[in-house]
């Protein structure tokens, strides 16, 4: 069980001061919570990619290199990803090269966002979300498994004889998790791929939440990926902790009652018992989120939003704190103690070459070999050595 934290990557106004943080110090925020997180215990840092304002993070990559280079055992992902906005070259070539660069240490979260406007601001179509996002991680997982790719789909440009760069570290993508709040068709990709599939239920209820993870526990099974438990789940949570519960009320509510997203709408004590928002101790935390356990089945990840609606980063790293050194360990115990043995963990890279080594063993296939095979004979300009004989023999006309 992987527990961790997310942000959006919001500038809110705090509404106890009356101070808005800068683009900067939200930025630099984010790697602070990133390096507290490690320090705490916690396995996961996640970032949204957003490309308006209030929000700041439209370089997920970058952000996350800088992060990789000051941890050593912290986990990378996104939160969002947005394939249907983003050209999946692009996002194969980034994110291998973080990958690379994070020695492993990153996955990705999949999804279509909450920004309408971006889709014309990338020159697409929000009408064509669902089709955007199944073509296009369609693409991205043959350029992670595919040395050359051919392709030719409704959303971009062919691609001819394709090599995307660099290639997969160990010749293993980082894993993925398709994240939906509400679309049955991103839990059907998800367990299409035998991908992981993340719901993000902070503002839903739980009966939803269920049915969304079920189906893509069926249909994983229905693909013969392995039985419904063994489908990979994640789902994200939102706390605010004291160590009394009152003090935790009263210090949150401000926060809450003026947040952009739920405030003015319904009271913090309604929003706490439709949702998954705790506002309490770190043991009714570790309470709540354990008996999910029951709703949900087995899960192998937990993300929490920890630095949103204007809290100040003081705050911010205390929340961090008591996740990762009361909540954390309590969860996995929980989880992890009722999980049995051929449920698996939440991927790594180095369980997902282990995988991949095994199955080329009882296969009876060679090794993976790591030598560079890509040598094309003009790698100058691009052409392969019999294209520009090609090439040559059409300027002789």
């Amino acid at each position: 069980m992987q527990i961790g934290v997310f942000t959006v990557s919001d500038i809110t106004t705090d509404p106890t001061t009356g101070r808005t943080p800068t683009e900067n110090d939200r930025i630099k925020a984010g790697v602070a919570i990133a390096k507290a997180a490690e320090e705490s215990g916690l396995d996961v840092f996640g970032l949204g990619e957003h490309h308006n304002p209030p929000f700041y993070s439209s370089s997920p990559t970058t952000t996350l290199a800088y992060i990789a280079a000051q941890t050593k055992t912290l986990q990378l992902t996104t939160a969002t990803t947005l394939i249907t906005t983003n050209d999946p070259v692009k996002i194969a070539e980034d994110y291998a090269m973080l990958q690379h660069l994070a020695e492993g240490r990153v996955d990705l979260t999949m999804g279509r966002g909450n920004t309408g406007p971006v889709y014309p601001w990338f020159g697409k179509d929000i009408r064509e979300g669902i089709s955007l996002a199944v073509e296009n991680y369609h693409l991205l997982h043959r350029l992670w498994t595919e040395d050359v790719v051919n392709w030719e789909g409704q959303f971009r440009t062919p691609l001819r004889s394709f090599t995307s760069t660099p290639r997969p570290l160990d010749g293993v993508a980082p894993f993925v998790w398709h994240g939906s709040i509400r679309s049955p068709q991103i839990a059907e990709q998800a367990a299409y791929y035998g991908d992981g599939f993340f719901h993000n239920n902070i503002f839903w209820k739980s009966e939803h939440t269920k049915a969304m993870i079920d189906l893509y526990r069926e249909r994983y099974e229905h693909y013969g990926h392995g039985r419904a438990d063994q489908a990979i789940v994640g789902i994200g949570g939102q706390a605010f902790m004291a160590k009394n519960s009152q003090d935790a009320v009263n210090i949150f509510r401000p926060y809450f009652d003026n947040a952009p997203v739920y405030g003015h709408g319904p009271s913090l004590e309604d929003f706490t018992t439709d949702t998954p928002l705790t506002v309490g101790s770190p043991q009714q935390v570790i309470d709540r989120y354990a008996a999910m356990r029951d709703e949900y089945g087995n899960l192998q990840r937990i993300m929490f939003l920890i630095d949103h609606a204007g809290l100040p980063l003081d705050m911010v790293l205390e929340q961090v704190h008591m996740l990762g050194t009361e909540v954390a360990p309590a969860l996995r115990e929980a989880y992890d103690s009722a999980r049995p043995a051929d449920v698996p963990d939440a991927p790594t890279h180095a369980s997902r070459v282990a995988a991949r080594d095994e199955a080329l063993r009882a296969a009876g296939e060679a090794d993976w070999d790591a030598e560079y095979r890509f040598e094309t004979g003009d790698n100058w300009t691009g052409l392969r050595a019999e294209e520009r004989s090609a090439e040559n023999a059409k300027g002789m006309r």
